[in-house]
């Protein structure tokens, strides 16, 4: 079992990309087969499990705290395919001991991808949560929902938290780049809301934006008021970013805070330790050590590495 210990000054939050946490059971509603036994990635019960069991060791390593190894007391994941594989995340995995309660949605992704958050409940009461649904521009297959949660952090302030997982590239960054802006105009409804009601709002949006630094779905995000936390961060093991493509090091992962809530950030980098790395045979230097390389399984944790932003919050009056 974990020891839960507090620390009421700070909040730790991490953002992943799973990589396919898919369970090994066929959803008749979904395009799922490329995740079962009997698939070409013959994706097993021995495979998933592992896989679970890697994405708790990727949570633990995530602690800020050298000396208590205190758990983040939030992850946003994205890439899950149902609540079966969260439950069994969060009592049948590493992680069984650590807490952890979660929330997800339940999107019209074809494959069936979702996005969804872990919390430790005495460090983040939840309030409410629900899915803003993104209703698909012409010729925009339907995708995944951005997750809202809002709960009552230590210092007492509320929190609220969009977990994101826009559109891919697929088809071509130009063809589909309307697309990321659109879930982005949709993002900003939501926020906007909260603002009208309180301009000082907490407000943290995380996920995999599919969109690179300087991009326009995220440069829009800037413009309206949104402060990009991770930015500039990188690791201390090599990586430049979260997500490395041919050799070259960018992160399509961010988080990004209300300006009142980014001035509280006490630091934010990506966990790059060396046990998520393998070595790049190609390019030279490290690469995200994933579950695998097209179909050859190479017993990794993600293609993606997780980004950790540690929030110094106001303490109690």
């Amino acid at each position: 079992m974990f020891a839960t210990l507090l620390l009421s000054s700070f909040l730790t939050f991490v953002e992943l990309n799973c990589e396919n946490l898919f369970d090994c059971r066929h959803d008749s509603l979904k395009n799922d087969t490329e995740f079962l036994p009997t698939s070409g990635r013959q994706w097993t019960p021995r495979r998933y499990w592992r896989k679970l069991d890697n994405i708790g060791r990727t949570v633990i390593a995530c602690s800020t705290d050298t000396v208590s190894y205190q758990l983040p007391d939030l992850v946003a994941l994205v890439e899950v395919e149902n609540d079966s594989c969260l439950y069994d995340l969060t009592h049948r995995s590493l992680l069984r001991g650590a807490g952890y309660e979660y929330v997800m949605t339940c999107s019209p992704d074809e494959r069936g991808l979702d996005v969804a958050l872990l919390y430790q409940p005495l460090s983040f009461l939840l309030l409410q949560h629900y899915p803003l649904r993104i209703e698909p521009l012409e010729g925009m297959r339907p995708t995944r929902d951005i997750l809202y949660v809002s709960g009552r952090v230590m210092s007492g302030d509320t929190l609220h938290v969009f977990v994101v997982h826009a559109p891919s590239r697929y088809g071509g960054e130009l063809e589909t780049r309307p697309y990321r802006r659109h879930v982005m105009q949709r993002l900003m409804q939501s926020v906007d809301s909260l603002r009208t009601l309180s301009p000082d709002a907490r407000i943290l949006v995380a996920g995999d934006f599919n969109d690179y630094v300087d991009d326009a779905s995220l440069q829009y995000l800037g413009e309206q008021g949104l402060v990009h936390v991770s930015r500039t961060a990188t690791g201390r093991h090599g990586a430049r970013g979260t997500y490395r493509f041919q050799g070259l090091w960018a992160s399509l992962d961010h988080i990004f805070a209300s300006p009142v809530l980014s001035a509280e950030a006490d630091m934010c980098y990506v966990n790059d330790q060396p046990f998520l790395l393998e070595e790049d045979e190609k390019y030279g230097g490290v690469k995200p050590l994933r579950t695998y390389n097209g179909l050859r399984y190479r017993r990794g944790f993600s293609d993606h590495l997780p980004l950790v932003a540690r929030f110094r919050l106001r303490e109690d009056k």
